[in-house]
């Protein structure tokens, strides 16, 4: 279903940018309508071709398909914010007929501009945000104690090894007391290498290294990625709760979007956080939903993925109406939720006014006076 809306909405505003560019006076003078109609169904061959072939397929031609396919699309929704911004504001030609091309026009050099822009953010390391947040039930020995959480990572098709481990060299830099990877650390295409595994075993913490499954790891009955979780010195999370130190729990739940996919309609959510404990609870959750229900059992932190705050300027606005936690920190019932940008992209190596990030919290046992 993802699919099919997909390959929907770039055909269309394909069409849109093509009907809009055939009017603009520099391309009507340099470009005739048959030249930029068969560039248009190359680009949307290169995205069809990219979305079906390399999406499902490993090798490096696939990889390079994939990506020139999904940079396409963001360069081409780039380009439709602008241009259809200037069609409402002229009433599509209507108003200001005489310059409304020319407008089209500069929609156009806007979306190159901002394209340009967001392949630079893109290629930037994740900033480190940082949180201090009130934990009920905490013990005082445990105030001041460090969790480190990284989410989207998608490593795999675009982003290699290299880049798995500048990012393990981030965190192991925060001097974490707890590492949490919050889902979708690799792009789930293949097989995860040895020298992944090796990487992740550089992660230490004194209170461990936890993860949960993200919507691209997520197999059901296939324990692979498991495997290589646990290979990693890495332990997974999988709607259960656990005692990290006394007075402290961790909760973790399989990703909730993959389990609505599945039309599956336990809240794994209460039903993870069901089991009596004492102290304090955090709970890891790749998809920012069901916060209420976590408050409701008791969870003081929440924390997740999944969103890429949008990734791209402004599709965070549509993201948000699937999404309403989109990126940062919540208060929800008395409730912390942290929601993070993820440290890596998705589809195009692109971000705009969204930077990828790694969140460092700092527990406390008590409330800041005022």
């Amino acid at each position: 279903m993802f699919g099919l809306i997909l390959i929907s909405a770039v055909t269309a505003m394909h069409v849109y940018v093509l009907w809009r560019a055939g009017s603009v006076p520099f391309l009507r003078r340099q470009v005739t309508t048959k030249m930029l109609v068969l560039s248009g169904m190359v680009l949307w061959a290169l995205f069809l071709i990219g979305r079906i072939y390399g999406h499902d397929s490993s090798g490096t031609l696939a990889t390079m398909l994939e990506l020139a396919g999904m940079t396409w699309i963001a360069v081409l929704f780039l380009a439709t914010v602008p241009m259809l911004a200037v069609d409402i504001a002229t009433g599509f030609g209507s108003l200001f007929p005489k310059i409304a091309p020319s407008l089209r026009g500069a929609a156009l050099v806007c979306g190159a501009v901002l394209s340009l822009i967001a392949l630079a953010q893109g290629m930037r390391p994740p900033v480190v945000e940082r949180y201090e947040v009130y934990l009920p039930g905490l013990p005082v020995q445990l105030d001041g104690a460090v969790v480190v959480g990284m989410s989207d990572r998608h490593i795999g098709a675009t982003l290699d090894g290299k880049w798995l481990e500048r990012r393990v060299a981030q965190v192991v830099a925060e001097r974490p007391d707890m590492v949490v990877l919050l889902g979708d650390i690799f792009e789930g295409h293949s097989q995860p290498t040895k020298e992944h595994i090796a990487t992740l075993r550089r992660l230490k913490a004194p209170m461990g290294v936890w993860a949960i499954l993200g919507n691209h790891e997520f197999r059901g009955s296939d324990d692979s990625i498991i495997t290589t979780f646990h290979d990693g010195g890495i332990t997974v999370l999988r709607n259960q709760i656990v005692t990290a130190r006394p007075g402290l729990m961790l909760a973790g739940v399989d990703d909730l979007t993959a389990h609505r996919r599945s039309g599956l309609n336990t809240d794994l959510v209460t039903k993870t956080l069901a089991v009596p404990s004492a102290g304090a609870t955090v709970l890891l959750s790749h998809t920012p939903w069901n916060a209420d229900s976590a408050a409701n059992a008791g969870a003081g932190l929440m924390l997740c993925g999944h969103t890429h705050g949008g990734q791209i300027w402004p599709f965070g606005y549509i993201v948000r109406n699937i999404y309403p936690l989109l990126a940062g920190r919540y208060d929800v019932n008395g409730m912390t939720v942290i929601v993070s940008r993820g440290a890596g992209t998705w589809g195009p190596r692109m971000r705009l006014w969204q930077p990828g990030e790694i969140v460092r919290v700092t527990l406390r046992a008590k409330k800041k006076e005022v």
